[in-house]
């Protein structure tokens, strides 16, 4: 008895091998090796895995936000709060990663293609996260204000836009 199928009945991915040619598997695997070198190498020089931390001073990979972190360095939440206390939810570990990849995917995209303006601006996505973590922080404070019929929640950074930032 042999222990190879019958003849004709050859498995999916034998067919799929003998039916696409060596030349388009090596050159397939090229492009996955070069896609793949490419996104580690520019994953290490733009220090990629210092965003993981709550480090601030991995905010300032960028040149762009050195005004931003020198304002947070000089300013009254420096000794209490990092970039991520205010710029990340506090909702979730899935919420907090989910918000740092899409604005380490945006921030990516921007700095590479060149089209980011400056001086930069907030999103509303991060306008919302920075107001829902001053409320998170500021509950007790928040929790005495009432803003006669408004509905609306306090928008803390209203009055305070500058406060994480000063210069």
């Amino acid at each position: 008895m042999s222990n190879s199928p019958p003849e004709g009945k050859q498995g999916v991915l034998e067919r799929i091998w003998a039916w696409i040619p060596f030349r388009a598997w090596l050159t397939l695997a090229a492009v996955i090796g070069g896609v793949i070198g490419l996104g580690l190498f520019t994953f290490t020089f733009a220090q990629g895995a210092s965003y993981f931390s709550d480090d601030p001073t991995s905010c300032v990979n960028c040149h762009i936000m050195r005004d931003q972190y020198d304002g947070w360095n000089h300013g009254s939440h420096t000794a209490v709060a990092t970039c991520n206390d205010c710029h990340t939810p506090h909702t979730s570990m899935v919420a907090k990663y989910a918000v740092k990849g899409i604005n380490g995917f945006r921030h990516s995209a921007a700095f590479t293609l060149g089209n980011f303006q400056e001086p930069i601006r907030i999103t509303t996505l991060n306008y919302n996260v920075a107001r829902g973590s001053c409320l998170y922080c500021h509950a007790a404070i928040t929790a005495e204000m009432n803003h006669v019929g408004s509905d609306e929640p306090i928008d803390c950074l209203h009055c305070h836009a500058r406060v994480g930032h000063l210069k």
